[in-house]
């Protein structure tokens, strides 16, 4: 599912380039590093939950579950523990703010992805700011607070990719990640997987909770956005993931996100 555009082979991130809390253990600890369009950060985890924040450029996260879409102007929560790879699309500027989890144990327990508003994005800035050991009193103490608040209160938005484990899944889920385009019914793929089009259909709602139609249709989204983010008309993405007409694709775009993909983009270069 590699977006067009990206002119080379993805580029391994380092290990030691990885920036990690050091230092007196903190609630929040935030970072700020650029990455090139490709870069990879291969699979790891964290003792800390993590938010990632793209200021600039698309980020794809995966896990073993799942992959997550994170446009610009939107953050992904991955809890601690989780094992993930970070994937970039066009240049990056990825703001991190690791939070210790005993500090905030009432935040979220799974991976989503969550709007920023011009608020937390502020307070993301402010706690890159932060010393090493600040004091857990007084004005740093009272901003991290709030920011935590505000990663809670954070509305969701619909970018997850739930990966399903049935090996009879496999076919039909990597098929379409090749081509999102392609318009198969479930009958057709039951002749390549094995199993029948109704034991499939029930595979995919309970390994995805969602109908293979649903599943396709986020596939194509997650295809679009990664298009789009890398400068593709609307038309030519429309054709490409898989709709018949742009007004078709721009419709499903702006019923599932809100926003036409024109607007979409534009309100995340907005700050």
């Amino acid at each position: 599912m590699s977006p067009t555009g990206q002119s080379r082979g993805p580029q391994a991130v380092p290990l030691s380039d990885r920036p990690r809390p050091q230092g007196p253990e903190r609630p929040v600890v935030a970072f700020a590093r650029d990455l090139a369009d490709g870069a990879v950060i291969p699979r790891h985890s964290h003792d800390h939950a993590q938010l990632l924040y793209a200021s600039a450029g698309m980020m794809r996260v995966h896990t073993t579950v799942g992959t997550w879409v994170v446009p610009p102007q939107r953050a992904v929560w991955i809890p601690a523990g989780i094992e993930h790879e970070v994937s970039c699309i066009g240049h990056v500027a990825m703001r991190t703010v690791y939070v210790l989890p005993e500090a905030a144990p009432w935040l979220p327990a799974d991976c989503r992805v969550m709007d920023v508003s011009p608020l937390t994005r502020e307070l993301v800035l402010a706690a890159m700011t932060l010393p090493e050991g600040y004091s857990l009193k007084g004005p740093e103490a009272r901003l991290v607070s709030v920011l935590l608040d505000q990663i809670r209160a954070a509305p969701m938005t619909r970018l997850h990719l739930p990966m399903p484990q049935d090996r009879r899944l496999h076919a039909i889920t990597r098929g379409l990640a090749a081509n999102p385009a392609d318009a198969r019914p479930l009958e057709d793929w039951a002749r390549v997987s094995g199993a029948s089009a109704r034991t499939l259909s029930r595979l995919f709602l309970r390994e995805t909770g969602m109908s293979f139609r649903l599943w396709r249709q986020q596939l194509r989204l997650h295809e679009a956005l990664a298009r789009l983010a890398m400068g593709e008309p609307v038309t030519r993405v429309a054709f490409a993931v898989g709709y018949e007409s742009p007004s078709a694709f721009i419709a499903m775009f702006r019923r599932l996100l809100g926003e036409t993909p024109g607007r979409y983009f534009e309100q995340a270069q907005e700050p």
